[in-house]
């Protein structure tokens, strides 16, 4: 047998297959795609596919930077805006395969608008992505997310946003809690959000996200630990649970075995694994 073919651990490829699996989290050269652009993107892209194969995903999402001022690389953020044809490099690469939502810039808020209308308005993108660290992070509680918000609603965008507890408090000042992201989803029910990592401390994130339906949770970014997904199925149900991959940087049986080895139904897993993220973006097909 070849070694590729293993599946060390994995459920078999008819099993994965039935799954639908659609990655909502798909983090490759996420801080910065290369001083030229997108090289060391297209590289991370080309070097996490033989993970994707052997997963058997269907879709993965990924977070383009658009030269809004997300990165701390001035020449970059201008080839970007110059070149927009650099973001969408990789969706014509592979363009049955990936799936975008631009990384916005809270503390820039006319550039973060104009980048809407390019990007979601105009197509191709399905929604954004609000970083925890970095030039282009800001706790979202922050009154500049308001306006934001509301054309990303108009637009009718997804918005991830990055979560983490941390232990002794917030080591930037443009971290977000799955608290603060509830108090703000708490302002615009209408409006779907995703709660990245479950903020991390799982067990606190799902009880500040529990009371707020139009927030669903993330599954990747930190080690599995048995009793996430079960506990997230019971104080949420399974239809507020999207699958993340954070590949390349994290582990594909990690994060898979987080769904695919809990105790809970098979219509459960498949709900997590792919279908709760088509109904959210409108493509359950």
């Amino acid at each position: 047998m070849n070694p590729a073919d293993l599946q060390l651990g994995l459920p078999s490829p008819r099993e994965l297959t039935g799954f639908r699996i659609w990655d909502s989290y798909f983090t490759p050269s996420h801080a910065h795609p290369g001083p030229n652009g997108g090289d060391r993107l297209m590289t991370d892209i080309e070097r996490s596919l033989p993970a994707i194969r052997k997963g058997r995903f269907e879709k993965l999402c990924l977070f383009p930077h658009v030269g809004i001022g997300t990165t701390s690389d001035a020449a970059f953020e201008k080839t970007a805006r110059a070149k927009p044809n650099l973001v969408l490099r990789p969706f014509k690469r592979w363009p049955k395969l990936l799936l975008g939502m631009i990384q916005l810039n809270p503390n820039d808020v006319r550039a973060s608008l104009d980048a809407l209308n390019r990007w979601l308005r105009d197509g191709p993108m399905l929604g954004v992505y609000f970083p925890g660290g970095g030039p282009g992070s800001l706790t979202c509680t922050h009154k500049n997310f308001e306006p934001l918000i509301k054309r990303i609603a108009e637009l009718k965008g997804v918005i991830m946003q990055h979560t983490w507890n941390k232990t002794g408090g917030k080591h930037g000042p443009g971290e977000s809690t799955p608290a603060e992201l509830a108090t703000v989803a708490a302002r615009f029910p209408e409006q779907r959000f995703i709660c990245a990592h479950a903020g991390g401390e799982w067990q606190r994130g799902l009880r500040a996200v529990r009371a707020t339906p139009n927030i669903l949770v993330e599954t990747s970014g930190f080690d599995a630990t048995a009793g996430f997904i079960e506990m997230a199925v019971r104080e949420l149900g399974p239809r507020r649970i999207v699958f993340g991959s954070h590949l390349p940087s994290r582990s594909l049986g990690t994060e898979l075995a987080k769904v695919t080895a809990a105790q809970i139904p098979a219509t459960a897993k498949k709900r997590i694994l792919g279908q709760n993220y088509r109904t959210l973006l409108g493509l359950n097909n």
